[in-house]
């Protein structure tokens, strides 16, 4: 029996391959299996290779595996790009319709099944993925049942027929798999190791970011469609409408990040969703949000740039335009979540600290998190806290002589001010863009203009989250990994593969406050380091360049990057750390 396997299902976009995956890996799921998919597809609505790599394990996953040890062929584009990725003795399902063959010098078993033809039986050739995931099914000596109740959830709207065909193609599906092993040589066990059996979580990061807004108490959200933000939008019209909120599609991402501060400024928790395009089109308005000392949440997706560059691929490349991009100085923070179940946890960190502190706060994301689907525990909703800062909702008692506008932006210690909702009694203010007195009203005296940017920048001047980054391993250590976002997960199972009592401790920082810098909380572990290895997915190691402009030991600092629009897998991460500690063989 096996701990965990990889299956893989590819073909022509288009063709049922993200419904085989999904009906897949989330049958698997409701049988307590830990999961970790990533799906590769294209820019386009239909045509182009697309695969969905699903891991399967007993223990928690947060990445992909080195490679696959079962592949599901829909065409022989599926063969030809991803036959090299099998272990040896891996298993390819084709379908018999194009005649699939492997090249000979892989040690792979290749198994030809009719999909089409047993789908086109059953009434319709769209049921050749449940006759591939019957096959499946029987090569990892799966029980059906969970796999007949899945498809009954799936399709019952569609009405009994519907189901029962469906029923028919996944148990043909599995007996000709059956009969395929009484007269071929397959040597190698596909049968996965019983689960836990708990209940968990199965869900991509978009949608771990969707819920945790609605729990922060959002109940408006403009947004613009893009990927691989989209889904956060998708997920926020499902159901934020029954809790008395509102979605509205704008006409591009100026309007929907005006439309949020906007509302934010009315009182109402809002936010938007886009990436490194929509961002740029919003960084004017990002320092409104500064300016203003509106709070604003604005949520970046990261996908592969510059221009339309790889909207379909993994990258880490925005991180310097949401620290430095907007022009003139202005507080911000900036939060990367450590996986998707800290993606929820985050997004409600961020409502808050964008109305503690009165700032714009980016919740940063990549393309793996927010559309990778993993297993999670199931989030618990006790932790769930909303801190709306000096936000004042009732009227404000004043004498009936005083005149004066309310102070807004009034001088104080820690550099907040009091702010009240519009409309309340004794809270008129100003609200410009401009530089601006106590009151808000226009001001470019040099001595109001220093007293009211030393006011705004106090704010964060020592800011540190409760939890700035995760950390496995200890202060004193051979080798320091540091790594955010998807990277994380992959990392550390990359130095999870060393021996300490060989190599000694490697540790492991999972930064979750990339800005402000947590750099005095980062200092001994980075004193402790004999070495530190900054690992990204971006060209220009932007992460990397961050660390050295907080830290002065540069001759012991290494950068290993990756911008092809793949993401990492453990091995290669392995391999890196080896040539770093010097060690001849890989443990």
């Amino acid at each position: 029996m096996k701990e965990q396997l990889s299956w893989k299902v590819g073909g022509q976009q288009g063709e049922g391959i993200e419904s085989t995956g999904e009906i897949f890996s989330t049958t698997l799921n409701r049988l307590g299996y830990h999961l970790y998919s990533y799906r590769h597809f294209s820019s386009r609505i239909k045509g182009g290779h697309t695969n969905n790599n699903v891991r399967i394990s007993v223990d928690e996953v947060r990445s992909v595996d080195d490679n696959i040890d079962i592949l599901v062929a829909f065409d022989q584009q599926t063969i030809d790009v991803n036959s090299h990725e099998l272990y040896a003795g891996g298993i390819i399902l084709a379908d018999s319709k194009f005649n699939p063959t492997v090249d000979e010098s892989l040690d792979v078993v290749l198994v030809d099944i009719p999909f089409t033809e047993i789908a086109k039986e059953q009434g319709s050739q769209l049921m050749k993925n449940m006759v591939a995931i019957g096959a499946s099914a029987r090569l990892m000596k799966l029980p059906m049942e969970p796999f007949k109740d899945m498809i009954h959830t799936m399709f019952i709207r569609k009405g009994e027929e519907i189901v029962e065909s469906n029923h028919n193609a996944l148990r043909l599906g599995y007996e000709a798999m059956d009969e395929k092993f009484s007269y071929m040589n397959i040597t190698n066990d596909f049968e996965l190791a019983p689960s836990d059996g708990k209940e968990r979580l199965y869900l991509i990061g978009n949608d771990a970011i969707g819920f945790g807004a609605v729990n922060a108490g959002v109940r408006f959200m403009p947004a613009y469609p893009i990927t691989p933000a989209s889904e956060i939008m998708e997920y926020m019209i499902k159901h934020l409408p029954k809790l008395g909120g509102t979605v509205i599609q704008t006409e591009d991402e100026i309007a929907a990040v005006t439309m949020a501060i906007g509302s934010n400024y009315a009182g109402a928790r809002s936010f938007t969703a886009s990436a490194g395009p929509g961002l740029s089109l919003m960084m004017e308005s990002i320092g409104l949000s500064g300016m203003t000392e509106t709070p604003l949440v604005i949520v970046n997706t990261m996908r592969g740039g510059p221009s339309t560059g790889l909207p379909t691929k993994q990258e880490q490349a925005d991180l310097n335009q949401m620290i430095y991009g907007t022009h003139g100085d202005i507080p911000k923070i900036v939060l990367a979540p450590s996986d998707v179940e800290d993606a929820f946890y985050s997004t409600i960190d961020a409502f808050n600290l964008a109305e503690y502190y009165q700032v714009p706060v980016i919740l940063l994301s990549d393309l793996q998190m927010s559309l990778g689907k993993q297993t999670s525990d199931p989030f618990d909703l006790s932790r769930v806290e909303i801190n709306r800062g000096k936000t004042i909702l009732e009227d404000i008692e004043r004498d009936e002589d005083d005149q004066d506008y309310f102070e807004r932006y009034g001088d104080s210690d820690d550099g907040i001010s009091a702010r009240p909702i519009p409309g309340l009694k004794g809270g008129i203010h100003h609200v410009t863009g401009v530089e601006h007195s106590p009151t808000g009203t226009p001001s470019e005296t040099a001595e109001n203009r220093q007293v009211m940017m030393e006011k705004r920048m106090r704010k964060l001047e020592n800011f540190v989250m409760k939890e700035p980054f995760k950390v496995t391993g200890e202060k004193e250590s051979e080798l320091l990994v540091i790594s955010f976002l998807s990277v994380n997960g992959v990392a550390g199972e990359a130095i999870r593969r060393f021996d300490p009592d060989i190599v000694g401790n490697i540790t492991h920082v999972q930064l979750k406050q990339l800005h402000p810098f947590p750099a005095e909380a980062l200092y001994p572990y980075l004193d402790g380091a004999k070495e530190v290895l900054v690992i990204e997915q971006n060209y220009s190691a932007q992460l990397f360049n961050i660390v050295k402009m907080n830290y002065h030991m540069h001759s012991k600092m290494k950068s290993f990057t990756k911008y092809n629009g793949t993401p990492f897998k453990p091995n290669e991460i392995e391999k890196y750390i080896q040539s770093i500690l010097k060690i001849k063989e890989v443990l």
